[in-house]
């Protein structure tokens, strides 16, 4: 089963929107994730869950994820499904990549939620106001041994100038792991 950005099973290819989230005002925050960037987590999530990526973007996490076999929801704020906002009826855990404009807002929100999570951000999310969450709440890293060529709006592979890690919460079987590409 698979929803992508949608709250109802979807049979057809994915239609992507070219609406931007009202905090969005250029596409810095576009950097869909290749579907090779799941292979490190996949160890981590547990085969009969239903698994939330909430900011679905083009899909391509959506589509990883259902191609190792687990039913996965796929929302966008493009749709209306709000990730602040809203939730699905049922899900178990949260796997993302959200928008980076946006991040504490998506840790905070995730945390309320209660369930476990990842999302892919970058090592620089362990700076400023986050870590009042992290202290509080605690996270776990699943650092990478590359970076990840993100694809961009030009539709070119960004050659990541940054580097990125899973940034986990009630996943992973100690804080700090390392995952291969």
């Amino acid at each position: 089963m698979s929803l992508l950005c949608s709250v109802t099973p979807l049979s057809q290819e994915f239609v992507s929107l070219n609406m931007m989230p009202p905090k969005r005002r250029n596409y810095s925050d576009d950097f869909q994730t290749p579907e090779y960037a799941i292979k490190p987590l996949l160890p981590y999530l547990k085969e009969d869950w239903i698994i939330w990526e909430c900011a679905c973007g083009k899909g391509n996490l959506v589509r990883a994820l259902e191609n190792h076999g687990f039913k996965v929801i796929g929302t966008d704020i493009k749709t209306g499904h709000d990730f602040l906002q809203w939730k699905p009826d049922k899900f178990d855990c949260i796997v993302t990549n959200p928008p980076y404009s946006l991040r504490y807002e998506f840790i905070k929100r995730a945390y309320e939620l209660g369930r476990p999570w990842a999302m892919l951000m970058t090592l620089t999310t362990l700076e400023g106001k986050r870590q009042k969450l992290f202290r509080e709440y605690g996270i776990q890293l699943l650092l990478l041994n590359k970076r990840v060529n993100f694809e961009t709006p030009s539709g070119k592979g960004s050659g990541a100038w940054f580097p990125v890690a899973w940034f986990c919460w009630k996943l992973l079987p100690k804080e700090i792991m390392f995952g291969d590409l």
